[in-house]
């Protein structure tokens, strides 16, 4: 396809989501094709070999980010681009036993914001899930795949990317190897004239940084945009002369406001960690996960993380695995760092990240759905009366971790709308009338 063709066919994606949005702002909600009518199996998103040319889920004219196409692309990210193995180890899979229970489909909740209750299966439709998985205390209580994802095939994490690499800092931080008071350009002089030079490790790590960037999935930030092709996420149009990849697009950002004031999320954050974290340690960020955290959780099968046109780890949002391991990380953060008959995160970690931010910092972002809220350490923390915590990536990735109810949540989804708040009003107290039935009924 000529590249004229490529960039028109990208532009009129990105005019379809503005579209949505100027619909939203109006009140008009957009409307999509159910998660059943869109079921990328049902559609035949590339089925056949060759599949016809309309049933093909393409990079290069931008429909592997379309909807409803990325119903299959996101299950089966690696085909769509480069990546890295983050191998599992050559030790035992970590047995997840099993509990199966009949009774969470029928649990029913209000949603936020609504008047009319739901069932947990119902929800389940609703956000366009592909695949989720309920730990209690360890054990499988309850697990559903849907659409194109199978119990063993990778699925892409995207910003849930962000809480496994802010992890992994934060153990540097612990160490002495990073210092959290310290400038960025203390490690990373190639930034001490961009907008992240005087911001201090801390500040990266919680996202309180003050730039000159706009994280806007749907059109009207050309930071964004020009972040995204710099990634290699979105293709690139005919006589682009931007950054050509992620580390020579850190650069070019901007200082806006003062740091430490606000939090505001913005996936460069998560890339100059994990620039940090392969300065410190002398190996590429991916390396450090599989040394000191996949390879020894037991992991069904590697993982892997998306790569940038130069070769570097999509450390924002590239990460790839598949569902049960997500929930095994998600269990290993519930048990303060212990898993697998190993202490692999130090509960010190833990402890800090469960403490949360600053719910003054994170009140100015303006998170409707998330009241009370805080982030630390590349994870959201609810400060409710359960002491529940997340990691979120677009389109509905998560882990939910209750540590009152002893519960892990880890789910893939491929919601039609990228932000979470299109999911929170029925994910929020799903989740949470889950942890609620596990307390009630205890097996």
């Amino acid at each position: 396809m000529p590249a004229s063709s490529r960039c028109a066919l990208l532009t009129a994606a990105l005019v379809v989501l503005a579209h949505f949005v100027a619909a939203q702002a109006a009140d008009a909600p957009p409307v999509f094709a159910s998660a059943a009518d869109s079921d990328p199996v049902k559609l035949g998103w590339m089925a056949g070999y060759p599949p016809p040319l309309d049933k093909q889920v393409r990079y290069d004219d931008g429909s592997h980010y379309r909807f409803p196409q990325w119903r299959w692309s996101f299950s089966h990210w690696r085909e769509v681009m480069p990546s890295a193995e983050v191998l599992r180890g050559t030790g035992p899979v970590a047995p997840l036993a099993r509990a199966e229970r009949d009774d969470l489909d029928a649990v029913t909740f209000m949603p936020l914001g609504g008047s009319t209750k739901l069932t947990w299966a119902d929800s389940l439709a609703a956000n366009y899930t592909d695949g989720i998985v309920v730990l209690h205390r360890g054990r499988i209580v309850y697990e559903r795949y849907f659409g194109a994802l199978a119990a063993e095939r990778p699925h892409i994490a995207f910003s849930v990317t962000k809480s496994v690499i802010g992890t992994l800092a934060a153990m540097l931080v612990a160490e002495g190897k990073l210092e959290a008071s310290a400038p960025v350009s203390r490690y990373l002089p190639e930034l001490a004239a961009s907008g992240f030079g005087d911001a201090t490790v801390d500040q990266v790590l919680d996202m309180t940084t003050a730039l000159d960037f706009s994280e806007n999935y749907v059109g009207g930030s050309d930071s964004f945009l020009s972040f995204a092709r710099a990634a290699g996420v979105f293709p690139r149009p005919a006589g682009y002369a931007g950054p050509s990849s992620i580390l020579q697009f850190l650069p070019t950002l901007g200082r806006k406001g003062n740091h430490g004031e606000a939090f505001t999320y913005r996936s460069p954050n998560t890339e100059v960690l994990g620039w940090l974290i392969a300065r410190v340690t002398g190996k590429r960020p991916e390396v450090v996960l599989q040394e000191r955290i996949w390879s020894r959780l037991g992991a069904e099968a590697d993982a892997f993380i998306a790569l940038d046109p130069s070769g570097a780890a999509v450390a924002s949002g590239g990460f790839n695995c598949r569902l049960r391991d997500l929930a095994r990380f998600g269990e290993m953060i519930r048990l303060q760092g212990s898993y697998n008959g190993q202490q692999i995160v130090p509960a010190a970690v833990i402890a800090d990240i469960r403490r949360g931010g600053s719910p003054q910092a994170f009140e100015s972002a303006g998170y409707k759905t998330l009241p009370g809220w805080s982030y630390r350490k590349q994870w959201w923390i609810s400060h409710d009366d359960h002491g529940a915590f997340m990691a979120r990536g677009i389109h509905g990735q998560a882990i939910y971790i209750d540590p009152t109810a002893e519960m892990v949540i880890a789910r893939f989804a491929s919601h039609p709308l990228a932000g979470n708040m299109n999911l929170d009003p029925m994910s929020l107290p799903a989740y949470r009338a889950i942890a609620d039935q596990l307390l009630r009924k205890p097996r």
